[in-house]
């Protein structure tokens, strides 16, 4: 039943990416960018309600009070990455306007790479790795300066479940080079999702909005490491069953990079 429900929800992502992308990247010349963005965001609404209703994979967050109230307010998230979910998920999640960085390598996906390449993120090129830190900052700034959230996923790549990857400090670079504070987030989405699978598992995903960390006069590998330890201590709390008990009582180790 698993299988066949997947199958399904893969077919209908297929079926709906191919005409939003076409409307998003022909509106892209002569729509607002908002209205294109939303475009995207209500298609990747549309898939997390699908794959819940199709798959039964439900969402429980909490710490919605840790975001902050002004609308203006200078915010870059840092995020655990275990699935596509959370890139689909979290604008709807955060009920805000989002940036994600991410490889320019997507762009060249039919109809998908599309889409994205219509709205106003911040796309690099991760071999070039001091070019493409400066370009996260200064779009980061200019994105930011318009009222919109930068998230990132400080460990670079999806992990699997109950493991820790090695946390880079870019995240962190950018929140003290823009002025933003920090907000940490943790989300156990493997559980039903996982990296490389293609049957999606029916549970609850949950997602734990960490409360705001300031950057100001801080340095950016201290803030990588608080970063780590609070995401991996939720991690442990919210699904220590993807843990030994020992890792469970254990502090998280920090395994951030020196950039």
């Amino acid at each position: 039943m698993a299988l066949i429900a997947s199958v399904l929800h893969m077919i209908l992502m297929a079926l709906t990416i191919i005409p939003v992308s076409i409307v998003m990247a022909v509106g892209r010349l002569f729509l607002p960018e908002k209205v294109i963005y939303h475009i995207g965001a209500t298609w990747c609404q549309f898939s997390i309600y699908t794959l819940r209703w199709l798959c039964g994979v439900k969402w429980r967050v909490t710490g919605l009070e840790n975001l902050p109230a002004d609308p203006n307010a200078r915010i870059v998230l840092l995020c655990k990455h275990q699935s596509a979910w959370e890139t689909l998920a979290m604008n709807w999640v955060l009920q805000h306007d989002i940036v994600f960085v991410f490889k320019k390598e997507l762009l060249q996906i039919p109809f998908f790479g599309w889409a994205i390449g219509s709205v106003d993120m911040i796309y690099i090129d991760r071999q070039a790795r001091t070019q493409a830190m400066q370009k996260v900052v200064s779009e980061g700034r200019r994105l930011i300066d318009k009222g919109r959230w930068v998230i990132m996923f400080p460990e670079g790549t999806r992990i699997p479940r109950g493991q820790t990857g090695s946390y880079k400090s870019g995240g962190a670079r950018v929140a003290v080079a823009t002025q933003a504070d920090i907000i940490p987030i943790a989300v156990t989405s493997a559980k039903c999702w996982p990296k490389g699978a293609f049957v999606k598992k029916p549970g609850t995903i949950d997602v734990v909005i960490g409360p705001v960390i300031p950057s100001a006069g801080r340095d950016h590998h201290e803030l990588t490491h608080e970063v780590q330890t609070w995401i991996e201590n939720q991690m442990r709390h919210i699904d220590p069953q993807a843990y030994t008990a020992e890792q469970v009582a254990q502090q998280p180790v920090a395994q951030s990079e020196t950039e």
